[in-house]
């Protein structure tokens, strides 16, 4: 762990939004993903743009960027940030691309910023939202997809500088 103290705690226990005010602001940029794991015939359904709702993908993207934009009024203490920069990509996984074999949608959010605190939450917002999108579109043909592995790839600015997830 890199830090054993709850910034969104203050003394007595309480929750707080934490004072950035003396901060200086930085560049952060923030990448996130999801996984929508389906059904085979549900991502051949999506790929070559026969769902029934219209283009499931492009519908996604927008949505994850909303989503991320709108990320201080679902989260009660984030900050409100000017995001400079929202980029959602969705890319089809096959059958056997996987280590585990599962079809579905990759979802990689990628949102920058320059303020005083971070961007990650407004990433992993826009890869949630871009995920249940998905799931949205396509829930009348499949009910059993999961979202699954939703996590921060990438963090870098501010004090703590760079941050990457680990290879697995």
């Amino acid at each position: 762990m890199e830090n054993n103290r709850l910034t969104h705690i203050d003394e007595r226990g309480a929750v707080r939004m934490v004072d950035v005010s003396a901060k200086d602001d930085t560049q952060r940029v923030a990448v996130a993903e999801a996984f929508i794991a389906m059904d085979p015939d549900t991502l051949a359904l999506i790929v070559e743009g026969r769902a029934a709702k219209g283009d499931v993908l492009a519908c996604a993207r927008v949505a994850g960027i909303m989503g991320a934009k709108q990320t201080s009024a679902l989260i009660p203490m984030c900050h409100p940030l000017n995001i400079t920069k929202a980029q959602v990509e969705c890319t089809p996984v096959f059958s056997g691309e996987r280590d585990d074999g599962r079809a579905g949608i990759r979802i990689t959010a990628t949102c920058g910023v320059t303020g005083k605190t971070g961007i990650e939450m407004e990433a992993l917002t826009a890869a949630s939202i871009a995920a249940l999108t998905v799931y949205d579109m396509c829930k009348a043909v499949d009910r059993g997809m999961e979202i699954m592995e939703v996590r921060l790839l990438k963090k870098d600015g501010g004090k703590t500088g760079l941050w990457l997830r680990e290879s697995e």
